[in-house]
Order: C-alpha cells, then sequence, then structure tokens
C-alpha cells in the first residue's frame, strides 16, 4: 500500500524469480527489475496508465472489427467517437422515433 513496504517485497519476489526454474517467471522478475524505478514511483504519485490501457484496448477492438480503416483519418475519427464520450452527438438516425398521435 505505500513504497517502504513495496520496495523490500518486490526486491525479494524479483530475487526469488531469478533463481526461479520456470522460464517466464525469470523473464517477468527481469522485466521488473527493470522498470521497478517506475513501478515504485506509482506509489509516490497514485498515476496509473489503467485509463490510457483501456482506450487501448476499445481501439484495438474497433480496428478488429473493421478489419482496417481506409485511412488513418478514420481511425482516428472512431477513436475519438469510441473512447472521448461525447455528449452532443445527434440520435442515431435508425432508431425508431417515438410515435406521435
Amino acid at each position: 500500500s505505500d513504497r517502504p513496504t513495496a520496495e523490500p517485497l518486490l526486491r525479494k519476489w524479483v530475487s526469488w524469480a531469478r533463481r526461479c526454474r520456470l522460464t517466464p517467471f525469470k523473464k517477468l522478475g527481469a522485466t521488473i527489475r527493470d522498470h521497478l524505478t517506475g513501478i515504485l514511483r506509482h506509489f509516490d504519485t497514485g498515476l496509473s496508465n489503467g485509463q490510457v490501457e483501456a482506450f487501448n484496448a476499445q481501439i484495438q477492438a474497433a480496428k478488429a472489427r473493421a478489419k482496417g480503416y481506409r485511412t488513418d483519418a478514420n481511425l482516428i475519427a472512431i477513436s475519438y467517437l469510441l473512447c472521448a464520450k461525447l455528449r452532443h452527438l445527434p440520435r442515431h438516425p435508425w432508431l425508431h422515433a417515438p410515435h406521435q398521435t
């Protein structure tokens, strides 16, 4: 929950991972060791890139659904539509309007 608690625990885990026989754990330990400063900085600032990762996932899903966009400008426009949470857009033109009597 704070840097003084997290730092020795992370260093201990990285030390264990380096001695581990499982290659994926060795790779993960090396990655954590290489990025340890940034990881620990999170405890100082409270910042996270979670929202950026969520936007990226939405954009990647849109790219997969469309199987590519004709131009970069089209991808950028779709990205804004998906991620910007725009509130001033008109109603969907194909939705049925309420019946007026």
